[in-house]
Parts: C-alpha cells; structure tokens; sequence
C-alpha cells in the first residue's frame, strides 16, 4: 500500500527520540532513535491506522494534496 500523508518529524528533548506525526490520521504518531527509524516505524504505524478504521467501518481521510510554487 502506497501512503502519501504529510509526516511532521522532530526531534524530542522529553523523549530522547524523533517524532513523526500524521496529522491527516488523527492520533497516528511514532518515534525512533533516529529520523529513519522514526519514518519506518511511521509507515507501520499509518498501515495500521488505516486497516483499524477499516475494520471499524471509519472514514480514511485522503491525503493533502500540496502545490508546490516557484
């Protein structure tokens, strides 16, 4: 499954690790010791998120779309 949400990725002084956030999937967030760790275990975590709101009869928000300008 191809997922194309906006991440937010940061690094947390509280935790000791990076954050991703999905703002899109309300709840949707994972860390990691680095930021690719974080973005890995973000995917699993988005896959999950959207399995479990289909499985609940949810609405899956779609996906931004951004322009990008010059």
């Amino acid at each position: 499954m191809t997922l194309h949400y906006e991440i937010i990725l940061y690094w947390s002084e509280e935790d000791q690790a990076f954050i991703a956030e999905v703002p899109e999937l309300p709840g949707c967030v994972a860390d990691g010791e680095t930021y690719i760790k974080a973005l890995q275990n973000v995917e699993i975590i988005m896959q999950e998120w959207i399995e479990t709101a289909q499985e609940l009869g949810r609405s899956i928000p779609q996906a931004r779309q951004r322009l990008i300008s010059a």
